[in-house]
């Protein structure tokens, strides 16, 4: 009975959001009163599920999310993403101008939130799209297939982040192995997808093409690339250190230090500050103003987290965690493919990225201790799954078809497939991580 239960609960919230246009944040909270009343939770007891859910979900990640933002902020109003797309033009040359896009929207998608990096972005490959003369959906769809993955796979962006801590998985690990799989889903979902989409017809609307910074006003190259990666390098090198040596005493404790996700945000955002900020000609009132912006962005998102911790709660404390565990176990599949499943179904159903894994989170969860399988990995099927086939129902759906200028049908056919390439890919991958780790 519980676990038709949660299917029922699990349904409504579906429906809550996608025919009734509830607020993600208030459907989570309705849904999991209603859950936690049918599943016997007493009713004074509810309030304090809600509150535990949502300080237990946040916790350290509202910091590591809420300075991820201030980066991202500041690498768009800077110049920095700017400069970084001229660099790599420049290197590439005109034959290859996907692929200096496409790398363009990994190493900038990695600081910047999806919504920020996809309005910034844009004209950038409207620029080059009149420059060249060539069609805009074949030549945009690779940075934009980069943004995707780094939206669904890598840390610090809202999803893979609350996974990381929901699973107990090492964020520098799932970083890297995200990485991994990120170049093929990638390189297949970009500039091979993008061949056959050369007869699309699309001309941008006036409207979306926004003049860019003078180049006079931008930072330096290696300003940009290293502030902007600065989080990869030093998550990287303090995961990847131990493989070489062992680190022991202040040594190793300086190490641990550095190597905490908040404390790798934080000094990413105090580098940022004065590299991109200060460093090129900006106030310290002007840089404030644009974190506290950023917060500003991020608000709805750290509601729907919270929502979806508030759910997950709910299950544990009523006991229902156990039940699906149990349930769980006896499933014949494969426990990667089951997350990257559940969360494909509730993204499809849904619309949004951020929702479906950390629902398919709170399911998964309770049973993951008995799957056998790498946190990690889980983390990045899941993540990979709830890429799959963004359609009407999510606005990246409908930001491309606007912003390009497309019918449904060639956003279906493009923007549609290309999602749908990218979550497979990344499942695969997982798989193929899974038979060496």
């Amino acid at each position: 009975m519980s676990l038709l239960i949660v299917l029922l609960c699990i349904i409504a919230l579906i429906l809550l959001i996608t025919w009734g246009k509830f607020n993600p944040f208030l459907a989570f909270l309705v849904i999991s009163i209603i859950a936690a009343w049918l599943l016997g939770i007493p009713l004074n007891a509810i309030s304090a599920s809600i509150t535990k859910g949502i300080g237990a979900t946040l916790g350290s990640l509202v910091i590591i999310i809420g300075l991820g933002a201030m980066l991202g902020k500041l690498v768009a109003e800077s110049g920095a993403a700017q400069k970084i797309t001229q660099v790599l033009m420049r290197t590439f040359g005109e034959k290859n101008l996907q692929w200096a896009l496409m790398i363009t929207g990994f190493v900038v998608g990695i600081p910047l939130f999806y919504n920020v990096g996809f309005v910034l972005l844009i004209p950038l490959i409207f620029s080059v799209v009149y420059q060249y003369k060539l069609p805009a959906v074949y030549t945009g769809l690779p940075m934009l297939a980069a943004l995707s993955v780094t939206h669904g796979f890598l840390p610090p962006h809202p999803s893979p982040t609350a996974l990381v801590t929901q699973f107990g998985a090492n964020m520098g690990m799932t970083l890297l192995y995200g990485m991994l799989l990120a170049v093929p889903a990638i390189i297949v979902a970009g500039p091979l997808f993008a061949k056959t989409l050369k007869k699309v017809h699309s001309v941008p609307l006036q409207t979306f093409q926004a003049s860019l910074m003078p180049d006079d006003k931008l930072p330096g190259a290696a300003n940009s690339f290293f502030t902007s990666l600065l989080p990869v390098i030093l998550l990287a090198l303090t995961t990847l250190l131990p493989f070489f040596t062992t680190p022991t005493g202040a040594f190793g404790e300086a190490v641990a230090f550095l190597g905490d996700p908040i404390i790798v945000m934080l000094l990413s955002v105090l580098v940022a500050t004065f590299t991109l900020g200060t460093g090129t000609g900006r106030s310290i009132k002007s840089i404030m103003n644009t974190y506290s912006e950023a917060m500003k962005d991020i608000a709805l998102i750290l509601l729907i987290v919270a929502g979806a911790g508030v759910l997950t709660q709910v299950f544990k404390d009523s006991g229902v965690s156990d039940t699906i565990a149990k349930s769980l176990q006896g499933v014949q599949i494969h426990p990667l493919v089951l997350g990257w499943l559940i969360s494909a179904v509730i993204r499809v159903a849904i619309g949004s990225a951020t929702v479906a894994g950390l629902t398919a989170a709170g399911i998964i969860a309770p049973a993951l201790p008995s799957m056998n399988v790498d946190p990690q990995l889980m983390v990045l099927s899941i993540g990979a799954g709830s890429l799959l086939f963004s359609h009407v129902n999510d606005s990246g759906f409908w930001m491309f078809k606007e912003y390009f200028n497309l019918s449904i049908k060639d956003t279906l056919r493009s923007w549609s497939v290309m999602e749908t390439i990218v979550s497979v890919m990344g499942l695969i991958g997982v798989l193929i991580l899974d038979l060496f780790i």
